[in-house]
């Protein structure tokens, strides 16, 4: 498994923790905003590992702001991010399993807010890039369809997960929305979006799962 990150310490980390476990973690550094990077870690994985059989387009941010009085800045990093960095990332791993006629799988980290809007406020474009990850997500799999390929295409969409992605937007969020987001006492833990992922990848040649959405019980919305 290779696990590309801008803070690549945190996967060093990771490695370290799983060196007694079958398999090997490989740390690699890059900003999923930047093509050229992106490129570079994929050619990377095809010199030194060797060609892709899973992706997992995990990258995701949320950005406070308004789209009324909003930060054109803010919108970019989120659609850069949750949109672009996906679609490029995910390019790339298709042209790798077909160069190696390996019948792959993508799966994209959706949100239950690809599916509605939660009415929360500064939210702005993340629903509308989440959402965009549906529409791709069925997109991908028409083209794949009428390629005759036989990759798998996943989209995964939790609800309320306790990961950084509050932590990460820092103070362009209300405190107020913070508290709403980690107020449920329920909330997911990411072992619970692996253990989702692991199934839609265990599935048999014949069998795709194409959405699954999870939420937290007691969830509002």
């Amino acid at each position: 498994v290779v696990g590309i990150a801008r803070r690549k310490n945190r996967v060093d980390d990771l490695a370290k923790a799983f060196e007694n476990k079958p398999g090997k973690l490989y740390p690699l550094k890059a900003d999923v905003t930047n093509e050229e990077e992106i490129i570079q870690a994929f050619n990377w994985i095809k010199n030194s590992i060797g060609p892709i059989s899973i992706l997992i387009n995990n990258a995701g941010i949320v950005r406070g702001t308004t789209l009324t009085d909003g930060s054109t800045k803010l919108w970019k990093q989120v659609l850069d991010t949750n949109v672009l960095s996906l679609c490029i990332a995910t390019r790339e791993a298709i042209r790798s399993m077909r160069d190696n006629n390996i019948d792959g799988h993508i799966v994209h980290l959706n949100s239950v807010a690809g599916h509605m809007v939660p009415p929360l406020p500064q939210f702005n474009v993340y629903p509308a890039s989440k959402y965009a990850v549906t529409a791709l997500t069925e997109t991908l799999r028409q083209e794949l369809n009428f390629l005759g390929s036989k990759i798998k295409v996943t989209s995964v969409s939790p609800g309320a997960v306790a990961t950084e992605i509050v932590q990460a937007a820092g103070d362009t969020l209300s405190e107020g929305l913070r508290n709403h987001i980690k107020g449920n006492p329920n909330i997911l833990r990411s072992e619970d979006i692996a253990d989702a992922v692991l199934y839609a990848l265990a599935t048999p040649p014949h069998v795709q799962v194409h959405e699954i959405i999870i939420k937290p019980v007691g969830e509002a919305f």
